[in-house]
């Protein structure tokens, strides 16, 4: 009991000791920081120029396309592609900029234990994303923003996630994280009902639980009722597998990615000033042999 409990608890050992969340393999600290700054630059620059779009009327788009748009998992995850890069840039740039202990080392454990789970809905919910929408919603596209818009919310979010899962150092996330995804999607099922029940709409179709009504209108046949209960839960389940089996990928990956670079390859990673990891199982060591003090071994 007490083995189990303790999977719940944020930790006590030291945390991150080799820098691993803010360095690469292969990238420079800057380098890293510099990938980091653009993707969080061009995740954020789309998102505003969609709103200025939408707010503006173009394309039958108004204001209330962008109220809507806060209740779409798409959306929420664009956002947090654009935060944690951001984020983990300026943690990246406060170890580039001296090598000394980084921001996210002097974090309270909590906020730490938080951008590690960060980072993994970041390799993870992109490809749920992509997954979903090419799978069941995707019915062409009407103009060149449409085009440009779903790529870049759609096909570059995964792009991004892969990115982080093949060039960080970060250690392959714990299988606790899989029972927050599981919650966080749970509680964005509640939003989309609570989105429902106040501005009466269904944020997806495939969440409708109303039976369908097929209308055929100039030749093309259309659905405007749902998709019944029964393949609502079939959706739910579906996606929830889903999110299992894409977790498990994601590990296996960030397990082949550290054995491969680092064990058969022995890449241990770039460090601040072309310093190496030190000596030692610098996982295990309470003090970095870099911050050691003049005559001390």
């Amino acid at each position: 009991m007490a083995e189990r409990m303790r999977a719940l608890k944020f930790g006590t050992d030291l945390w991150d000791p080799s820098h691993r969340f803010e360095t690469s393999w292969i990238l420079t600290p800057w380098v890293l920081f510099g990938c980091r700054a653009a993707i969080s630059l061009y995740a954020f620059a789309t998102t505003f120029f969609i709103i200025g779009w939408e707010a503006t009327n173009h394309d039958g788009l108004s204001i209330h396309d962008v109220r809507r748009s806060f209740s779409f998992f798409t959306i929420l995850c664009y956002w947090g592609i654009s935060f944690y890069f951001l984020i983990s840039a300026l943690h990246t740039f406060s170890y580039a900029i001296n090598g000394g202990t980084p921001l996210l080392n002097r974090l309270p454990r909590p906020l730490q234990a938080l951008h590690y789970l960060f980072y993994t809905t970041i390799i993870t919910f992109p490809f749920l994303v992509t997954i979903v929408y090419w799978a069941i919603l995707y019915s062409g596209f009407s103009s060149r923003f449409t085009l440009w818009s779903n790529v870049s919310q759609h096909a570059l979010n995964s792009v991004f996630g892969l990115f982080e899962l093949a060039f960080s150092r970060i250690n392959p996330s714990p299988w606790i994280h899989l029972l927050w995804l599981i919650v966080i999607l749970a509680c964005y099922c509640g939003l989309a009902y609570v989105t429902y029940a106040t501005k009466h709409y269904y944020v997806y179709s495939f969440l409708n639980p109303n039976p369908p009504d097929h209308v055929v209108t100039n030749g093309v046949k259309t659905n405007q009722g749902g998709v019944g209960k029964g393949a609502v839960v079939g959706y739910v389940f579906g996606i929830a597998a889903a999110i299992i089996v894409i977790f498990c990928v994601s590990k296996g990956l960030q397990t082949l990615r550290k054995w491969g670079v680092e064990k058969k390859l022995g890449m241990k990673g770039k460090f601040y000033a072309g310093r190496g990891m030190g000596s030692g199982e610098v996982e295990l060591e309470t003090v970095r042999v870099w911050e050691k003090g003049p005559g001390e071994a």
